[in-house]
């Protein structure tokens, strides 16, 4: 959005062509036709604006579900986000069959502390209904002038029995950090999280790897977990950290020759020799599942996780005369060094049944592809992990119903007082399972069943997941951030197994 190409397309027919302009003209004509047809006749007076912005969208739709029109002040302010002229909620949407949800929430962003999460389903903004409106333009309400504030009507839950929430953010300066957290786990293995693809993501990985290494780290974690992609540029320069000088990296291919190149590495990568596994899942996507493909495809790192998102396209920014409004285009497709495509199927699907089937196994993904190696690897609907781990346990309903009546910080913040604060203390509860439950999952039970009326009986796999909530709480009450980030870590099964695995390569 950062980078608008302004393109002005005056083709000139030849000859040759004649029947298809007249079939073109035709077309035109059919639509203004109807558009008049509908302006006097229709049984409510509708703006022709609405109207014609309805038809664009419409044709954008049957394009492909990532292709989308914005207005000139959605663009604007968009663009005054980026330029860090507005402040922001850490709030990422995406459109859904019949909405707008919560694709991702950045980590200590003001739409985390006030306890937005993926999969919330957008109401309303300032008390005004979203009904019609794309991602892209209710992204863009989504920023506004540091130090005020934004009201959200959230929905959560079962669609038959949701839970509406309500929220106000404040809008705060974005936090330029691509890299989120780098630890080093255990002897020799470090971890490193990469969030999003920003202007600077291949120093702070640079940085940010080099310091585990010199503490000691001779095995690297990269956790691509949940990150959208960002700027083509950074997505090869990451890759190139990890490979040798002039190896391909991906190509783009479209229909205009500009399309068509390849993205190779300029110099040897400072960490090519080091042993490495990536973390992905359903909601890695763009650049992320480039960076995870191309290393797989060179037989450079062990994939674990979830399939990607699939979501591999090229695309670019135009402005439209004479509002100067934006459409931002699908150009092209990403390919990876095997020959596969990234991008999932769309056609003949609703834009609800795509983004239901991220990271799912499309039904066309059966062509095989080889790794540099010689391994066998499918394309066409997302990056499939070598070693694939088991989703974390749904949370049910009530659960949320129990986070918003503020049950998880009534019982853990009192347990959290009776533990004293030493490092001896800190160490002990980390370990402490088998007391998350008796001392915080019971008593938070209790209090749900009590309170909301509900069975609240979970099974062995969502009281552990429930737990561990309750008991991250208490770590961030009584040791602070820090100790959070490293009791998450530790008590991430997809960590663990990451881990366990980096140690074998």
């Amino acid at each position: 959005m950062n980078r608008l190409l302004v393109v002005l397309a005056l083709a000139a027919a030849a000859p040759s062509a004649a029947s298809a302009q007249s079939s073109l003209y035709e077309q035109l004509q059919t639509f203004s036709n109807l558009l008049n047809q509908i302006r006097l006749n229709y049984a409510d007076s509708v703006p022709t604006e609405r109207l014609v912005r309805g038809a664009i969208e419409g044709m954008l739709a049957s394009l492909d579900p990532h292709s989308y029109y914005l207005a000139q002040a959605d663009g604007q302010r968009m663009l005054d986000y980026r330029g860090r002229r507005l402040g922001g909620t850490g709030v990422v949407v995406e459109d859904v069959e019949d909405g707008v949800v919560v694709q991702t929430v950045l980590r200590r962003s003001t739409g985390e502390r006030g306890g937005v999460q993926p999969g919330d389903r957008v109401l309303a903004i300032n008390d005004t209904a979203i009904t019609g409106l794309r991602a892209a333009a209710v992204q863009s309400r989504l920023v506004g002038e540091r130090g005020r504030r934004v009201r959200l009507r959230l929905e959560r839950g079962s669609r038959f029995e949701p839970e509406t929430v309500s929220v106000r953010l404040r809008f705060e300066e974005p936090e330029e950090r691509s890299v989120v957290l780098a630890r080093t786990l255990g002897p020799g293995i470090g971890y490193v999280r990469l969030d999003e693809f920003g202007e600077e993501a291949t120093r702070e990985l640079r940085s940010a790897a080099s310091n585990v290494m010199r503490g000691g780290a001779r095995r690297l974690i990269l956790d691509l977990r949940g990150n959208p992609g960002g700027i083509v540029e950074q997505a090869v320069d990451v890759a190139s950290l990890f490979l040798p000088r002039n190896t391909l990296v991906f190509r783009t291919r479209g229909r205009r020759r500009e399309t068509q190149q390849e993205y190779r590495t300029t110099r040897d990568g400072e960490f090519a020799g080091v042993p490495l596994v990536i973390l992905i899942d359903g909601r890695s996507a763009s650049a992320a599942e480039a960076v995870a493909g191309a290393l797989q495809d060179h037989d450079r790192a062990l994939v674990m996780g979830r399939r990607s998102f699939g979501k591999g396209l090229m695309q670019r920014a135009f402005l439209v005369p004479p509002q100067n409004d934006v459409v931002m285009l699908t150009v092209g497709w990403v390919e990876l060094p095997s020959g596969r495509l990234i991008q999932r199927p769309y056609r003949g699907m609703t834009v609800g049944q795509y983004r239901e089937l991220a990271g799912g196994e499309p039904e066309s993904d059966t062509t095989v592809f080889r790794t540099a190696a010689g391994r066998a690897v499918t394309g066409g609907g997302g990056v499939t992990p070598d070693s694939l781990l088991p989703p974390p346990a749904s949370l049910p309903a009530w659960f949320t119903a129990a986070a918003d009546s503020g049950f998880i910080l009534a019982v853990a913040d009192s347990i959290a007082q009776s533990v004293a604060a030493d490092a001896a203390a800190r160490d002990a509860w980390f370990q402490a399972e088998d007391q998350w439950r008796a001392r915080l999952l019971e008593p938070f039970l209790a209090r749900s069943r009590a309170r909301l009326g509900v069975t609240a009986t979970p099974d062995s796999a969502v009281a552990a997941r429930i737990a561990r909530i309750l008991a991250d709480r208490v770590v961030e009450v009584r040791w602070g951030v820090q100790a959070q980030e490293d009791f998450r870590l530790r008590h991430d099964p997809a960590v663990r197994a990451a881990t366990l695995a980096v140690q074998r390569l």
